[in-house]
């Protein structure tokens, strides 16, 4: 069995619609007689010139925004045009052209979230000189920044990348930000060989044009270029031997877990791998493919996916094994995944319509050997890292609940100088986690006190003092940025688990651990769809309760209600946390509770 070449290579039993992109920007939406027209975005990477576009031409006029087709490639430079919906008719008033006020979204990809005080520091610098004001852990352990003025865009790029960061690759139909288990345990070896694999993963896998460096990273008077992160310089100019000239047909999605913290939530992922462990190291890992949570409830042909197991790989001194696999993968969706039809793009819908033995033959098939089967291993348990643990090595790391992501300063919290003044006096190795929160690392007894005293002191809660049920919340931005939003939900989240907290107290159930995630629209950026209890916005102030998943992530839930006022989301819970008090099985959890009575079983 040859392996075909690393460049993208027309379909031999079925047509590839990369074949129809032609190498002028006017034939590339021409379809042929026998395939579907290629979706508009196809036609607009085929024609950028691996992803330049007019970026720097438009970067250097007066317009608060860009044209539609440059929107379309900013995001595979880690960024997003966004407008503050909240001012819209503020801004019609104004006569501000276009009606809206614009800014940027800039997204920082942080292999397994792990970064140094310096970036962080820099990150909040951003922040509050180009930003909003405020900065955005992730969930998928990057760093986003708000409100950022076009004028001020190649700015804030190239100071991230200065700190040896990179924007690249952190949005777009491209892999997106390494997904990994984030605690520091000096103790336990696997969480390091974790790490490791996913900076390999983000360095094989990134995007090789270097339209990036010349847009963002070079002075437009002397065309020097800066001292910046480049992940691996680009070898080839103007040459993508992974992705080819059309990149992926979407965004694709990858994370590194073991089953006893699956905190990197490899079931949601287009390929999630999970550890298999013996003595205290990996000897190879079991291949998830074919996650997703991104739905459109109003077409029935989308749905929400669960990743299979497709294989064992095992792994020696290195992670080549491993990350040949994952290549082969990517390069079959990048073969034959969807380019006409965006809302069925992702790999979950490749394999739905070959089925896993199809795709793992084609998969076998660019590698150039045979698999294994996977090993029979299942997810036990999710470490979300928080509070004092000691790391094996006589020093501690903290884990900070953050909620929903979002540090900022306000009169009560001032969150954001505590971090400045902890990344500038002891000055920790710091770990974004998948949950939104920090951790700072390698603490010695009296660094814990410093550290616990700056936070007391600006009026920072400590974790201890966080509920359960906070504690495993989480929400996406969502209004009034995010151009997708239907309803809140960051700026909702906190009020539905201030309500939440005082019926589990009179419940008697303050001390259950279960997942609850919002999202402000069904693209589900914050993974509800496999929570104990998924809060989805359907429309305007109403939200679609979704039960059943759990906090392990490898379970989907189901639609327990929809169409659900904010004000009544709680009160639609409680008959049913009520009869989880009342008619659980030992030891279960909620989620495992609310699966095994089914809807029906439900009271409510």
């Amino acid at each position: 069995m040859s392996a075909p070449s690393d460049q993208p290579t027309p379909a031999a039993k079925k047509p590839n619609p990369l074949d129809m992109l032609k190498a002028s920007k006017a034939e590339a939406t021409k379809p042929t007689t026998d395939e579907p027209k290629p979706s508009k975005a196809e036609g607009i990477k085929i024609g950028s010139n691996y992803l330049r576009g007019t970026i720097a031409e438009e970067l250097t006029n007066d317009a608060p925004n860009f044209s539609g087709p440059n929107g379309v490639l900013l995001k595979h430079h880690g960024t997003y045009e966004q407008d503050n919906r909240d001012r819209r008719a503020e801004a019609k008033a104004e006569g501000v052209p276009g009606g809206k006020y614009y800014s940027f979204m800039v997204r920082t990809a942080v292999p397994g979230g792990k970064i140094t005080s310096q970036q962080l520091l820099e990150h909040l610098d951003l922040g509050t000189q180009l930003g909003d004001g405020t900065l955005r852990i992730t969930t998928r352990q990057g760093l986003q920044l708000h409100g950022v003025l076009k004028s001020n865009l190649k700015q804030a790029i190239r100071r991230i990348n200065e700190v040896q960061l990179t924007t690249l690759a952190a949005c777009g139909d491209v892999r997106r930000n390494l997904m990994c288990s984030p605690a520091p345990y000096k103790s336990d070896p696997v969480y390091d060989q974790m790490q490791q694999l996913a900076d390999e993963l983000a360095l094989e896998l990134k995007p090789n044009t270097t339209a990036y460096h010349e847009i963002w990273l070079t002075d437009s008077e002397t065309g020097a270029k800066t001292n910046v992160a480049t992940n691996g310089s680009a070898k080839h100019k103007d040459s993508e031997p992974l992705y080819g000239k059309a990149y992926l047909p979407r965004k694709f999605k990858l994370g590194v877990a073991i089953p006893g913290d699956n905190s990197a939530d490899v079931y949601a992922q287009d390929i999630g791998l999970l550890a298999v462990c013996e003595d205290w190291r990996v000897v190879g890992y079991n291949v998830l493919v074919g996650g997703g949570m991104g739905v459109t409830p109003s077409a029935a042909k989308t749905f929400v996916g669960i990743a299979q197991p497709m294989a064992f790989v095992p792994v020696d001194e290195s992670n080549a094994a491993v990350i040949g696999v994952a290549k082969a993968i990517l390069r079959v969706q990048r073969d034959f995944g969807n380019r006409s039809d965006r809302k069925t793009a992702r790999l979950k819908y490749l394999i739905r319509n070959w089925g896993l033995p199809k795709f793992t033959k084609k998969v076998e098939e660019y590698l150039g050997h045979d698999l294994q089967p996977p090993r029979p291993i299942k997810v036990a348990d999710y470490n979300d890292s928080l509070g004092w643990h000691e790391q094996g090595d006589g020093r501690w790391f903290y884990g900070l609940f953050v909620e929903n992501g979002r540090v900022k300063d306000t009169e009560e919290v001032q969150l954001m100088t505590a971090l400045r003044e902890i990344t500038t006096t002891i000055a920790p190795p710091i770990r974004l986690t998948p949950h939104q929160n920090l951790i700072f690392c390698d603490l010695t007894e009296d660094d814990r006190e410093r550290l616990e005293g700056t936070l007391v002191h600006h009026g920072v809660t400590l974790t201890d003092e966080v509920t359960n049920s906070r504690r495993w919340s989480m929400a996406c931005p969502a209004l009034p940025m995010c151009g997708l939003a239907v309803t809140e939900s960051e700026r909702m989240l906190p009020t539905i688990m201030d309500e939440m907290e005082q019926q589990l107290e009179a419940l008697g159930l303050e001390e259950e651990v279960f997942t609850t995630r919002m999202t402000g629209c069904p693209n589900g950026c914050s993974r509800p769809y496999n929570a104990d209890i998924g809060l989805v916005g359907k429309t305007k102030g109403k939200y679609t309760i979704f039960l059943g998943g759990r906090r392990q992530g490898d379970r989907l839930n189901w639609i327990y209600k929809d169409l659900v006022p904010a004000a009544d989301v709680v009160p639609t819970l409680v008959p049913v946390l009520k009869q989880f008090g009342e008619a659980r099985e030992p030891g279960e959890s909620f989620g495992d509770f609310c699966d095994r009575m089914g809807k029906e079983g439900l009271v409510g």
